[in-house]
C-alpha cells in the first residue's frame, strides 16, 4: 500500500516526542524530511531522529518532491504563510494548534486549501485520543440524559521568564495573545467535538498581574452551543496554584474530566460513581496522525479540520476582542 511521505516546517520542542516520531510511528506514513531555519539545528534533529534529509529553507521543503504532505509545526505567526505555500505547491497540509492568528487567517488558509483541491488539518490532536473518545461515547449513549450544562476551569501561577526575555507564546504577533490562546484553544476545540459548535459567545478579558504588558492574563466567558447547552468558562493565568478541570451536567448525570491530565474520567449518577482510566500514548499526536494518514489514503476520516479549527478561533478572538479592540 501507498505511504503518506510528510515533511516538518519548524522541528522544534514540540516535534520531539508529542509528533515528530507519531510520523514514523503511524501505519502507511513516514518522514522523510525537516525543516528549521538553523541549520545546524534541523541537521541534528534529522540525525537524532534518523530523518534521510534537511533544510534550512522552508520553500526547499515544500518543493522536494518525494514530501507528499507537510506539517507545519512553527508558531501560529507563520501557520498563515506557509499553508499558502503548501497548498499552491498542491500538497495536503497539517498545522499545530492554534490554527493561526485569527479567524480572518484561518478563512485566508480555507480558501487557499479548497482552490488548491488539498485537505487541510489542525493538530487538536485530543480529538482522536481513547480518552476523550470515551467521553463522547458516554454522551453519545445517554449516560448522562440530556446535556445541559458545561463548564471549563483553569488556572495556574504566571509563567517565569530569564529577564528580557519573553517566551513567544505570550507575544501576540507569533501566539495570538497570551497563554489563553495557547491553552484554551485545547478545550474549546474539545468541546467543539464533544458538544457541537459553539453559536454565541462572550467574554471579558484582562490583564491582571501585570507581569507580561499588552496580552491578557485572565479570561471569563459565558456561551451557547448550537445544540442549545449552555456553559461558562474561566482561565486565570496568575494564580496561586493549578486547576484543569471541565464538567458536562445532564439530566441523569455529569461527567467530569481534565484538558490536560490523565487522571480517570468520572461519571456521576443516581446509581452512584464510575471511573474511566486510559493511559496516555507515548507519542500525544500519534492517533490524530494515524487518522489524517487513513484519511489522504481514503479509508478513514479525520476529525480535526480547517473547518472546525477555525471555529475555535472564532470564539476566542469573540472572547478578546474587548481587550485587544476596546470601544472607544
Amino acid at each position: 500500500m501507498k505511504r503518506i511521505r510528510f515533511g516538518i516546517i519548524g522541528c522544534g520542542n514540540v516535534t520531539e516526542v508529542k509528533s515528530g516520531p507519531g510520523f514514523q510511528k503511524a501505519e502507511h506514513c513516514e518522514l522523510v524530511a525537516v525543516m528549521r531555519r538553523d541549520a545546524a539545528l534541523a541537521e541534528d534533529y534529522a540525525r537524532r531522529h534518523g530523518v534521510p534529509r534537511w533544510y534550512a529553507d522552508a520553500g526547499e521543503l515544500i518543493g522536494d518532491p518525494d514530501v507528499d504532505a507537510v506539517y507545519i509545526a512553527t508558531p501560529p505567526g507563520s501557520h498563515l504563510e506557509y499553508a499558502l505555500a503548501v497548498a499552491k505547491a498542491g500538497k495536503p497540509v497539517y498545522v499545530e494548534k492554534p490554527m493561526a492568528l485569527s479567524g480572518e487567517e484561518c478563512s485566508r488558509m480555507i480558501a487557499a486549501c479548497r482552490e488548491a483541491q488539498v485537505p487541510l488539518y489542525v493538530a487538536y490532536y485530543r480529538r482522536a485520543l481513547p480518552r476523550f473518545l470515551k467521553v463522547k461515547e458516554l454522551l453519545e449513549a445517554g449516560a448522562i440524559g440530556d446535556v445541559r450544562y458545561a463548564a471549563m476551569v483553569q488556572y495556574q501561577p504566571a509563567p517565569q521568564a530569564k529577564e528580557g526575555e519573553i517566551p513567544w507564546r505570550l507575544q501576540p504577533e507569533l501566539s495570538g495573545g497570551g497563554l489563553f490562546f495557547d491553552l484554551a484553544s485545547h478545550t474549546l476545540d474539545l468541546f467543539d467535538f464533544l458538544l457541537g459548535p459553539i453559536a454565541e459567545a462572550k467574554g471579558i478579558a484582562s490583564n491582571q498581574q501585570g507581569q507580561y504588558a499588552g496580552i491578557e492574563d485572565i479570561v471569563t466567558a459565558t456561551y451557547r452551543f448550537e445544540s442549545g447547552v449552555h456553559g461558562i468558562g474561566s482561565w486565570c493565568f496568575s494564580a496561586f496554584a493549578r486547576e484543569d478541570r471541565n464538567e458536562i451536567v445532564g439530566s441523569l448525570g455529569k461527567l467530569s474530566f481534565s484538558t490536560f491530565g490523565h487522571e480517570p474520567i468520572r461519571l456521576d449518577t443516581a446509581d452512584g460513581t464510575q471511573l474511566f482510566p486510559f493511559e496516555p500514548p507515548q507519542h500525544i499526536q500519534q492517533p490524530l496522525i494515524q487518522t489524517v494518514v487513513n484519511d489522504l489514503l481514503g479509508f478513514g476520516v479525520c476529525a480535526s479540520t480547517g473547518e472546525s479549527a477555525a471555529r475555535t478561533n472564532r470564539v476566542m478572538d469573540e472572547l478578546v476582542k474587548g481587550f485587544y479592540s476596546p470601544q472607544s
